[in-house]
């Protein structure tokens, strides 16, 4: 989740304040019962491996027992992480060769002077600490002057011999950039100041006395009740959706072992890793238990990539359906197929706890744009026919979504409005992301306008539904609308044309079963492959 900070808002008194989600929160049970076979024999669309290495088809699921909160987490080593990073950057045959610098064996030409304000003992007065991290401690400090004078605030304190290396210096510098550019959520700690001195960085933020939601839930014997989890996860979502909409794909394992999501060990993830860990908080929120819990860091690890959490064992059974299902939408391990904060937000266990707009969706500008790069009127088809089947919340959340772009008199958008929209929210780490490169992207791609029908349309997640429990709903009441409106015959080649496949791949072979013998239509495999849009690269990889 990346440097990202975040404060209370007004909740019942029973809910914690303080720090929602921090800097570790990207990486920080099964039983014997299998899940339900569809009916239907290509639940997975493709008739190919999944993208996803260690998606639950692939994997034996070992049992998670559970257990309730005795003590704290005792936090994982983060040392094989560091000397990994370390060897990859120094170049190192093993991680193991990869020496973690001390003292002042580093120091030497490493520029040290950030150019933050200085005097910082003539500002405020430093008092007990409060906190302490691998780089770094947190006090409690009072304003002496200024706007806040008198003010309680707190001061994360960086010592300048921790910065042994360039990364560890730039580390610091880019934590300051984004506490900047987000700064004025409601619900992220407000960004004050940043000094520093010959010794010391001190970073002055607003100060939450609310305590960790660790200790919150063991107060509170283990878990949280549905209504106050409600309001937990509507604070947290409403910042990661602000914060998404900043955001790019990343390569680092940083973090803590029990949130880690299944793609950040493969070291290539973006904002669906987060989703992944606000999951895990979910979980435990609820049933008071880890969805994924080993003796060792690897241990964690392998749950992860090879498990699957419990939902059978109690609380589980006395929770509400909506619940279960919000839960087990975000801790899918196929990423593509997980809510993102906007969705999550729109959920209809979280109905009516929101006192704000959904933000904008991410998702909702690489859908439009990939629909309209296709070439295939015939997959457009296939997906508008698939919109119609869509449920009255999934409705909402795509008209919101729609409204939020600013469409015309007449109920229209064009690729320009994309644009418009997201500038709107931008902030100044927007400006220093390659998204600002992508919506310039998306507005330079000619296409004239777009009613609300396309919109749909081309906004639907195909992975996204097909995790549902309603999929094969959809798909058969889809497959009905498009024989009547969009099927016809077609020849193989005219179908290997429409998905762009190359003239080396053996197309009679591969897609003699996606026509009907009966009428050359398209037939119902063929029609659920198709949304899924596959192209020459997908056989190639088969």
């Amino acid at each position: 989740m990346g440097l990202c900070h975040a404060k209370p808002i007004e909740i019942p008194e029973t809910l914690f304040e303080g720090e929602l989600i921090s800097e570790e929160n990207h990486t920080k049970s099964s039983n014997n019962q299998r899940p339900k076979t569809p009916k239907f024999p290509f639940y997975s669309p493709s008739p190919f491996p999944s993208a996803c290495k260690n998606s639950p088809a692939n994997s034996s699921a070992t049992s998670t027992p559970l257990r309730f909160f005795k003590i704290p987490f005792p936090p994982p080593s983060p040392a094989k992480h560091i000397r990994a990073l370390l060897a990859r950057r120094q170049g190192s045959a093993k991680p193991s060769e990869a020496s973690i610098p001390e003292g002042s064996e580093c120091d030497i030409e490493l520029d040290k002077n950030f150019g933050f304000s200085k005097m910082f003992d003539r500002h405020y007065e430093l008092g007990d600490e409060v906190g302490r991290g691998h780089f770094g401690y947190t006090c409690h400090a009072k304003g002496k002057k200024g706007s806040l004078k008198g003010q309680d605030v707190a001061v994360k304190v960086i010592p300048k011999a921790q910065m042994t290396t360039a990364i560890a210096i730039e580390d610091v510098r880019r934590e300051v950039k984004i506490l900047r550019a987000l700064t004025g959520h409601k619900n992220l700690v407000q960004f004050y100041e940043a000094y520093e001195d010959t010794d010391n960085v001190y970073v002055v933020m607003e100060l939450c006395k609310g305590g960790e939601l660790l200790d919150r839930i063991l107060a509170r014997g283990g878990k949280y009740t549905e209504e106050d989890a409600k309001a937990v996860m509507v604070q947290i979502l409403s910042v990661v959706a602000y914060c998404h909409l900043q955001d790019e794909r990343l390569n680092d394992i940083v973090g803590s072992a029990y949130y880690v999501a299944p793609e950040v060990l493969h070291r290539s993830y973006g904002t669906e890793a987060d989703m992944w860990s606000i999951g895990v908080i979910a979980y435990i929120l609820l049933c008071g238990s880890r969805p994924f819990w080993a003796r060792t860091e690897s241990g964690i690890f392998r749950a992860v990539l090879k498990a699957e959490p419990s939902f059978y064992e109690a609380p589980w059974p006395s929770l509400s359906p909506d619940a279960i299902d919000f839960v087990k939408r975000l801790l899918n391990k196929d990423y593509r197929k997980r809510l993102t904060a906007a969705q999550a937000l729109s959920h209809p266990w979280l109905s009516g706890h929101q006192d704000f707009k959904i933000p904008q969706d991410m998702i909702i500008y690489k859908l439009v744009r990939a629909y309209i790069c296709s070439s295939s009127s015939l997959r457009k088809a296939a997906l508008g026919a698939l919109a119609k089947t869509l449920t009255v919340p999934q409705l909402a959340y795509l008209k919101e979504q729609f409204q939020m772009l600013g469409p015309s008199k007449n109920g229209y958008i064009s690729m320009h409005n994309f644009k418009m929209a997201m500038l709107h929210s931008a902030t100044d780490a927007m400006k220093v992301s390659r998204v600002i490169e992508f919506v310039n992207m998306v507005s330079s791609i000619h296409y004239t306008k777009m009613d609300f029908e396309e919109f749909c349309a081309a906004a639907i997640s195909v992975h996204q539904l097909e995790a549902m429990d309603t999929w094969e709903q959809h798909a058969r009441r889809a497959y009905e609308l498009f024989e009547k409106d969009g099927n016809r015959p077609i020849m193989i080649e005219e179908l290997a044309s429409e998905l762009g496949l190359s003239p080396s791949v053996p197309v009679h072979v591969v897609l003699q079963d996606w026509i009907r013998h009966s009428d050359g239509k398209l037939s119902f495999l063929g029609f659920v492959r198709l949304l899924h849009g596959l192209s020459s690269r997908t056989f190639q990889k088969s």
